[in-house]
């Protein structure tokens, strides 16, 4: 099934992937330096122009990688799917998949002889690259966090760092290329202040903040370093069917030792319904997301699985936690407890969500889709007669940095943002049927 799935979309995938490399550096879906971009890059305009010889090699790549992102991964089985790999087109599916991390810890597992030759150098540049954006964040995460304290305001970390920690125990085998901070909303003018007396640019000025808009996220860069920071609360997840309860979120935290110091973090339990939202907000379309689950899961396990469900029912997002997990043990194969596998297959939903993403989850959101089908997938996503729609209707016509215009920012009702989201998203999705 997940084969013939794959084959639907691979001649035009093909044919648009250099071009698709250098368009998703802007929007930092993909965290790899400069050369190893251009080296895919370069790899991809080296593909021979035959649609059935390039949908042959993929559909041998597609299986090394759920082999490796799986953490129970089979050497000798992953030994044997190398044999039939195209390392240029197994490089290039794990840099749009996020999973290249995965791949360079499984293949250095095999030895020398079990590396592909054209993609050795690649990976070590890839690994000495991470290497070093890992220490440079983390040093900046520790800055930002010692300034934040010093004015009393209180963040968590998120993802990144600490969920490198937490599911895969090295904060370099997960790549990530921003730090991701949860802030209550009554901080976020200082913080803002802080972010910007230490240099950054601030995507959402105060401005906009004194007028009350609510953006995705508070979104701060330093363009001569590259580096990003995201500051989140209740009101920017809007992804969540309810309201985030912040509040329990900061009284669960927990001490996430890293590089010799501690990040105050979510707990397991609310890092895994964080992660299933994420996923299920992106229409799990990069295995990435899938493979945070398992190993998350497979990781910890201490996990307080009453707390997890308490945690997802308190926010409406019982059907996330479960599609992500269903995704998880289907694909990669970890092992739930019985109770809670039982409860998972007992989710017809949540089953047949999960049958939608894995025909789409190959092409990693090149295939995405379309307008109608991105509403009913909401709908299922959420469940519920009066809940689902009612959850469509918030992310519909709820506003972001993107509806706003030159000066509305001004504005404190931003009634026009309303009227407008509804038919940007229209032509956003609705265009081409790309995201």
């Amino acid at each position: 099934m997940l084969r013939l799935a794959f084959c639907g979309f691979l001649p035009s995938y093909c044919q648009e992937l250099g071009k698709r490399f250098q368009r998703n550096r802007g929007n930092r879906r993909i965290r790899l330096p400069d050369h190893v971009h251009y080296n895919l890059t370069t790899m991809a305009k080296s593909m021979p122009p035959d649609p059935l010889a390039d949908i042959s090699s993929f559909r041998n790549e597609w299986p090394v990688l759920l082999e490796c992102a799986s953490p129970a991964h089979d050497p000798l089985r992953l030994a044997k799917l190398l044999r039939s790999a195209d390392g240029s087109r197994l490089l290039l599916l794990a840099g749009e998949h996020g999973v290249i991390g995965h791949l360079a810890a499984c293949l250095s597992g095999l030895g020398e002889g079990a590396l592909l030759p054209e993609i050795k150098q690649a990976l070590l540049d890839r690994q000495r690259a991470q290497n070093f954006l890992t220490l440079r964040l983390t040093a900046e995460l520790f800055r930002l966090l010692e300034r934040f304290a010093s004015e009393g305001i209180t963040a968590l970390v998120v993802k990144g760092p600490v969920l490198a920690i937490q599911a895969y125990g090295d904060p370099a085998r997960r790549g990530y290329g921003d730090l991701d901070l949860l802030v209550r909303q009554r901080d976020i003018r200082r913080a803002t202040e802080l972010m910007l007396g230490a240099g950054y640019q601030a995507a959402v000025p105060l401005s906009a903040i004194d007028a009350g808009k609510i953006p995705g996220q508070y979104l701060f860069s330093k363009p001569d370093s590259k580096l990003l920071v995201e500051l989140h609360n209740d009101l920017t997840l809007r992804y969540f069917p309810r309201r985030l309860p912040i509040e329990d979120f900061f009284s669960r935290q927990v001490r996430v030792s890293l590089d010799a110091h501690e990040a105050p973090a979510l707990c397991v339990e609310d890092e895994l319904v964080l992660i299933c939202i994420h996923g299920a907000k992106h229409f799990w379309e990069r295995l990435i997301w899938v493979a945070d689950v398992a190993a998350l899961v497979s990781r910890q396990t201490g996990m307080d699985w009453e707390r997890a469900a308490e945690s997802a029912k308190a926010v409406g997002a019982e059907r996330m936690l479960h599609t992500g997990l269903r995704l998880a043990a289907d694909l990669l194969k970890i092992q739930l407890p019985e109770k809670i596998a039982a409860m998972v297959r007992s989710d017809a939903a949540a089953s047949r969500l999960v049958e939608r993403i894995v025909g789409w989850l190959p092409a990693a959101g090149y295939a995405p889709p379309g307008l109608f089908d991105r509403a009913t997938f909401r709908l299922r996503m959420r469940g519920g007669l009066i809940s689902a729609p009612v959850y469509l209707l918030r992310l519909l016509l709820s506003p972001t940095e993107e509806d706003w215009q030159d000066g509305t920012q001004e504005c404190r009702h931003g009634f026009l943002d309303v009227l407008r989201r509804p038919f940007r998203l229209a032509r956003k999705y609705g265009r081409d049927n790309k995201s």
